[in-house]
């Protein structure tokens, strides 16, 4: 039994915390089989040599694993054997596959409203599944789907000049870089020309803004340890926003340093703590009353 494609990344060389330390050790399993289920169906989607008919093929393949229909991807068997065990559905690892096939086929988003569509298959789920993981409630959906879409469209950002020289594809909606006179073919420069990064600067804003769309989620989350993980997230987040308006993605470094990454993700960990603290303060008030 082999994998359909060897994994490009890991966990650890992503652009935000996958499962870290800040999760408790009971959840991370389940959530790096899924992480991992993810990658590797990523990886087909953004594979160079295959054509979009042997993608979808390959993706369908790894649906038919999670689905109980056969045991040839290790990784859909490893996901569908720890969601089995937790009682969890495969739904959310079916919509990113979606995602995923939009990948092999599409290769331009024409607005805001059409990427955030993709983002509701390739980002919004992601979020959806780590609160099921954690038994809290779906009424958190709404505030991680902002946070998750935002930290899509924040990746596209980064990666724009690569999704064009690599896959030929263009995340950025094709009516905010007419409406800054930029055009796809910016993205092919050695560096981003005014009128595109006026389109990368208002994309990072509507990002940050989605940020503060999802600012409750981690004071709304009844696991402790889940909310220190979001606060890490959400700050590192915000840093790239910051960065993303500041700073050319063609041609300067927008991620931040290992250590630039490891002292905003404790930052980020302590405000996650915090703002759980002081949401539940009043409900322990009143259990000790009662």
């Amino acid at each position: 039994m082999t994998e359909i494609i060897p994994p490009h990344r890991t966990e650890h060389s992503e652009n935000f915390p996958v499962a870290s330390r800040l999760i408790a050790a009971r959840h991370r399993p389940i959530i790096l089989a899924f992480y991992r289920f993810v990658r590797a169906a990523d990886d087909i989607a953004d594979h160079s040599s295959l054509t979009p008919e042997e993608k979808l093929a390959r993706l369908d393949k790894m649906a038919a694993a999670l689905n109980g229909e056969n045991d040839d991807v290790p990784t859909g068997l490893a996901l569908r054997r720890a969601l089995a065990e937790r009682h969890l559905t495969p739904r959310h690892a079916l919509d990113l596959l979606a995602a995923f096939r939009l990948d092999a086929t599409k290769k331009r988003y024409a607005d805001w409203s059409d990427l955030m569509s993709y983002c509701a298959l390739s980002a919004m789920p992601v979020g959806r599944f780590v609160l099921d993981a954690h038994g809290e409630s779906a009424e958190l959906w709404p505030a991680s789907d902002a946070i998750c879409a935002s930290l899509q469209v924040i990746n596209h950002l980064q990666d724009c000049g690569e999704d064009y020289a690599d896959l030929d594809r263009v995340y950025l909606p094709e009516e905010t870089l007419a409406r800054h006179g930029a055009s796809v073919a910016d993205l092919g420069a050695r560096r981003a020309s005014p009128a595109l990064r006026a389109a990368i600067v208002e994309l990072a804003r509507r990002s940050e803004t989605l940020l503060e769309e999802g600012a409750s989620l981690a004071g709304g989350v009844k696991d402790f340890r889940l909310a220190c993980e979001i606060g890490a997230i959400v700050r590192l987040a915000r840093a790239n926003c910051r960065r993303l308006a500041q700073r050319d993605p063609l041609g300067e470094r927008v991620h931040p340093s290992k250590a630039g990454f490891a002292a905003l993700g404790l930052i980020g960990a302590v405000e996650g703590a915090v703002a759980r603290a002081f949401r539940h303060a009043p409900q322990r008030a009143r259990n000790r009353a009662a």
